[in-house]
């Protein structure tokens, strides 16, 4: 199961686990019986049936395959980069006693740190994906979409996936050897199932909307804040391709402008404005580093 990924629907930190796809049913079915212009969206458009979402399916059970086999033993550890991390401030500032605080208040503030922490840097680097021209040409592979749907979610490059890799390595890595230099060993996070008490909140809040035709708004106040799942829908619209980049949290967007926010649409025009194709698993894996010539 788990070389094709069918082990993610019982993996707590990943998007497709099967309580947050649940609550995502359960938050659309409400959804579309208010608003039931949505239903028939997803019966105009034939979403689950399109022929962007079968490729969706083919390429994710390719990718987790790529992912199992080759990626993970190529990416850093975060517990690599805690240990150096640990070694660098005893050699800059030596050895110190422990902060006295409760294990509870050091638990807390372990867990939002690497989460405000994390979530920034996934921000930063969604950012360079788009600004970058190599990295865009890789970051294409998801954009192209035409429809989206939750595995949508892992229609990403496998070079996209080492850099993610190694943003999560190293800012969990620096976060968690800042807080044993500072707290001691004897720290840990606040989970629930095994997953991150905040990215478990974000799972059960319909985080596998933002990759839908349910377009759910937070308000204008709170899509300050965190991004709601229409605003992850704009992002991937040809319109508004370059904004919305936050994961969780809109600040980052709000404090470096590149935040949208817009009432509810439907018949959003999905894919980027290059007009990118993939036709099979092998174009999304290869044609990244193919030179058009031009004619």
């Amino acid at each position: 199961m788990e070389f094709v990924g069918l082990d993610y629907i019982f993996t707590p930190h990943q998007r497709v686990f099967w309580i947050y796809i649940l609550s995502a049913l359960f938050i659309a079915g409400v959804y579309m019986w208010f608003f039931p212009a949505t239903l028939s969206e997803y019966k105009n458009r034939k979403i689950w049936t399109h022929k962007s979402a079968l490729m969706d399916y083919k390429y994710f059970v390719v990718v987790a395959f790529i992912k199992k086999v080759f990626i993970l033993s190529l990416i850093l550890s975060s517990k690599d980069v805690s240990l150096w991390m640990i070694l660098f401030l005893q050699e800059q500032f030596g050895y110190t006693s422990t902060l006295s605080f409760s294990r509870e208040y050091v638990m807390l503030l372990y867990t939002l740190t690497l989460f405000i922490v994390g979530d920034f840097t996934r921000y930063l680097l969604h950012r360079l994906l788009h600004t970058v021209p190599f990295l865009w040409k890789i970051h294409q592979v998801h954009h192209s979409a035409e429809v989206l749907n939750p595995l949508t979610f892992y229609r990403v490059h496998p070079v996209e996936n080492i850099l993610f890799g190694l943003r999560y390595a190293l800012s969990a890595g620096v976060v968690t050897g800042v807080f044993i230099y500072l707290f001691g060993a004897n720290i840990g996070l606040i989970e629930i199932v095994g997953a991150n008490i905040f990215l478990f909140v974000f799972g059960l809040l319909g985080s596998n909307l933002r990759h839908s035709h349910v377009p759910l708004r937070y308000g204008d106040f709170f899509e300050k804040v965190f991004i709601s799942p229409f605003q992850h829908q704009l992002h991937h619209s040809i319109s508004f391709t370059h904004k919305n980049f936050g994961g969780t949290l809109a600040i980052w967007d709000l404090l470096f402008g590149t935040l949208h926010i817009e009432k509810t649409q439907t018949n959003i025009a999905y894919g980027t404005q290059e007009n990118s194709s993939f036709d099979t698993v092998a174009q999304m894996l290869f044609k990244p580093f193919y030179k058009e010539v031009k004619t």
